[in-house]
Order: C-alpha cells, then sequence, then structure tokens
C-alpha cells in the first residue's frame, strides 16, 4: 500500500506544472544563467563549482518543504488527508509514501542538475558518503518544517508562506549569493538556517573537498529533530 501510495504521490507532483517549475524549472535556469552570466560575484574559482552545491540544496529545499507544504496543505483543505485517513493505509503509512515521493523526485532532480552542471564545466570534489549525509538530513528538515506549515495554517496561507519562504531562503541562503557578501551580524544569524547549513556544508566538500562538515549537519539534525517533532505534534488532519 504504502508503494503504491508513493507511486501516485510522485506522478501527481511530476504531472503538476506549479511543482515543475519549483523543483526543475527554476533549479536549472538558475544554475544556466548565473554559471553563464557574470552577474553575482561567487569569488575564486568557477561560477558553476560555487552554484552547483547551492542549486542541490535549493532543490532539495523545493520539494521537500515548498512543493510538499502546498501539495499537502490544499489535500488538506479538500479532505484528501481525511478521507486517506480513514482508509486501510495507516497514517504513518501516507507519511512515508509522501516522504519516499519526496525522496524519489530529489533523485530525479540531482540526477538532472548534475548532467547540466557536467556538460557546464562542474568538476566536484569530496566524499559522496558526506554528500548523502547532508542531503539526508536536509532532506528531513526541510520535510518536518513543510509538514509542520501544512497542518497548521490554512491552504492560503500555505501557498503564500511556502512561497515567500523559498524566496528569502534562495537570496539569503547561501544559494547564488555568497553568505559572506551579507553583514556580519546578518551571518551569523543565516549560518544557522537549514538552507545555508545545508548549502554550505556541499559547498565545502563539493567545491572544497572538505571532510565529513559535522557544524553543517549538527545544524541540520537539530532542524530535523525540532521540525518533524513539532510537525507530528501539531499536524491537523482537517
Amino acid at each position: 500500500m504504502i508503494a503504491a501510495q508513493a507511486a501516485l504521490e510522485t506522478k501527481m507532483l511530476l504531472r503538476n506544472g506549479e511543482q515543475l517549475l519549483l523543483t526543475v524549472v527554476i533549479p536549472t535556469l538558475l544554475l544556466v544563467l548565473f554559471s553563464s552570466v557574470d552577474i553575482v560575484d561567487t569569488g575564486a574559482g568557477r561560477a558553476v563549482d560555487f552554484l552547483t552545491p547551492g542549486v542541490l540544496a535549493l532543490a532539495v529545499m523545493s520539494t521537500a518543504f515548498t512543493g510538499q507544504a502546498i501539495a499537502t496543505g490544499f489535500e488538506r483543505r479538500y479532505g484528501v488527508l481525511k478521507r486517506l485517513a480513514a482508509s486501510p493505509l495507516p497514517r504513518w503509512g501516507l507519511m512515508t509514501a509522501k516522504t519516499v515521493s519526496v525522496l524519489v523526485t530529489e533523485v530525479l532532480q540531482v540526477v538532472l542538475l548534475t548532467v547540466i552542471a557536467f556538460a557546464l564545466g562542474w568538476s566536484p570534489h569530496g566524499n559522496p558518503f558526506a554528500v548523502l549525509l547532508l542531503m539526508v538530513l536536509g532532506t528531513a528538515a526541510f520535510s518536518g518544517l513543510g509538514l509542520l506549515m501544512a497542518g497548521t495554517l490554512k491552504a492560503e496561507a500555505t501557498l503564500a508562506a511556502a512561497n515567500l519562504v523559498f524566496l528569502l531562503l534562495l537570496v539569503g541562503g547561501g544559494v547564488v549569493v555568497p553568505v559572506d557578501k551579507f553583514p556580519p551580524a546578518a551571518q551569523d544569524v543565516l549560518g544557522l538556517l537549514p538552507i545555508s547549513a545545508l548549502s554550505g556544508g556541499l559547498r565545502d566538500v563539493l567545491q572544497h573537498g572538505a571532510g565529513m562538515p559535522w557544524g553543517n549537519l549538527a545544524v541540520l539534525a537539530v532542524w530535523a529533530v525540532a521540525g518533524l517533532a513539532a510537525a507530528g505534534k501539531f499536524f491537523r488532519w482537517e
């Protein structure tokens, strides 16, 4: 039942034009545009080496947080979650299916963005296990926050808030603009955001060949535990 629901969730996501805009089109355009045109000072080295880790982090956020929050919020509004909760599929099974759908979509995103990045001349470094661990914790952190928002706010409020947060974190989360371009006081705050921890950790590993980014992993782990715990406690099914 979980596999069937996960397949359905994935098909629905891939058929949704708005979701594809968030999960595929925007990250791809950002990667191609900012790698090809000198718009933002990304520091020493090629722009694509700086941008690719940030865009991979953005892809995780767009699927696990923004897309999942909006889709789940409207499913809750229209009573879909209530009906599913009354089906033989248990509630934990539904959440598991949604998580599997998110992971499948992220794999497709990563493959697509990686192919494009290699075509643009990207040369990654570092430990693949560290990259995997960062992305898993990042997915958990953003999923918890997305479900918390979808399960507590009205659908329209979720739509507005999720898109606003997406735009704010796109600008201030180290995705295309280096965090060190902001004032020192702002850097301390921005560094604690999940998108900054994910993009910074991926950049340390993939661009600079660093070892395990324990600090970034710790930030993501805290967000993941807090977000999932809050979502589990406050999520309303109707």
